[in-house]
C-alpha cells in the first residue's frame, strides 16, 4: 500500500466520519478553553474554524466553495 493509497484511505474515513471529527474538534477547543480560564477563547475558536476548514477541503465537504 502506498502513500497515495493510504491518504486517499484516511480522507475516506474523515469524510465518512466528518460530523464526528467535527464534535472532537470542538470537545477540545473547549476542553482547552476551560484549561485556559477563557483568557484565549477567541484565538481558540478560529483555531477550531480553520481546523474544520481544513477537514472540509480534505474531505470535498468545504462549504465556501
Amino acid at each position: 500500500m502506498g502513500l497515495d493509497d493510504l491518504t486517499n484511505k484516511a480522507k475516506d474515513l474523515l469524510g465518512d466520519n466528518a460530523d464526528k471529527v467535527e464534535e472532537g474538534i470542538d470537545k477540545v477547543a473547549e476542553l482547552v478553553d476551560d484549561k485556559t480560564g477563557h483568557k484565549h477563547t477567541d484565538k481558540i475558536d478560529q483555531t477550531a474554524d480553520k481546523l474544520k476548514d481544513v477537514l472540509g477541503g480534505l474531505t470535498g465537504n468545504d462549504d465556501k466553495a
